[in-house]
């Protein structure tokens, strides 16, 4: 008997405090009513402070995990997060190629929260020209797409977009977090410019991991069906509201509550 569940495959790295990576993708994905498969691609020494030490995946076993996942599993949508090296990316990017008609979320993990460099310029490039024209949604915070779109500091985040769907993503949401306001502001841009824009009032305190549970959250709605605009619009408010309920485990950021509806 087949899963009744859509099953959704997540590339991304192991975060022990269970706030960002696979840990996230794995909570946000199931509490969706997905059933998640995942590929490790790095492993992490962290704390809710910020990320320590890094090491990734070989690449050969980045590709066995996930060829023998596809090789028996259907797969209804991709998340894509920390791959952990450029040589990973472009594995990735291979297998990826391989399944055009599945959906394929990216959300682009160039630092951790505190800033702390995850990814070097080759990686970037390696996005850019091969992960991103197999993008269905690009999920940067405003830094990212300007680092991704190798744009100036202040370079406006419409001319960013334009330049991101430029290199083959079908959509971009540009999240708000880092730019000034009251309100945080996410918008959706298709090739033709601004599909939607939505507002979330600004939670106070410091969060880790909302990016992971964003990206994690649009594929399974994408994979339960949803059209693009609308999986985007479920996907924020679910994300805002385990941001509402985020709690503080350790002595750095707080965690989304994935289970903010447990009862």
């Amino acid at each position: 008997m087949s899963s009744p569940l859509p099953a959704v495959l997540a590339f991304s790295a192991s975060d022990p405090t269970g706030g960002a990576g696979m840990q996230a993708d794995l909570l946000t994905l199931a509490s969706l009513g997905c059933h998640p498969l995942s590929v490790l691609t790095a492993l992490t020494a962290q704390d809710t402070r910020g990320v320590e030490a890094l090491i990734a995946v070989e690449t050969a076993w980045v590709t066995r995990q996930a060829r023998l996942l596809l090789d028996d599993i259907p797969v209804a949508a991709f998340k894509l997060g920390l791959l952990g090296s450029a040589r990973n990316a472009e594995a990735v990017a291979a297998i990826l190629a391989e399944h055009p008609r599945t959906p394929m979320v990216l959300d682009p993990v160039l630092a951790s929260g505190r800033g702390d460099a995850l990814v070097d310029g080759e990686s970037v490039r390696t996005f850019r020209s091969t992960l991103l024209p197999l993008t269905t949604v690009l999920t940067p915070n405003s830094l990212e797409a300007r680092r991704l779109a190798q744009a100036a500091p202040d370079a406006s985040l419409a001319d960013c977009a334009k330049a991101l769907t430029a290199l083959g993503c079908k959509y971009v949401l540009v999240t708000g977090t880092h730019e000034p306001g009251a309100q945080v502001v996410n918008t959706l841009y298709g090739a033709g410019g601004v599909l939607r824009e939505d507002r979330w009032p600004r939670l106070a305190g410091e969060y880790h991991g909302s990016g992971c549970t964003l990206a994690s959250a649009i594929a399974a709605f994408l994979a339960r069906g949803l059209a693009i605009e609308d999986a985007v619009q479920e996907a924020q408010a679910y994300t805002w509201k385990t941001l509402n309920a985020g709690f503080q485990p350790g002595r750095g950021q707080h965690l989304p509550d994935r289970h903010f509806d447990a009862g």
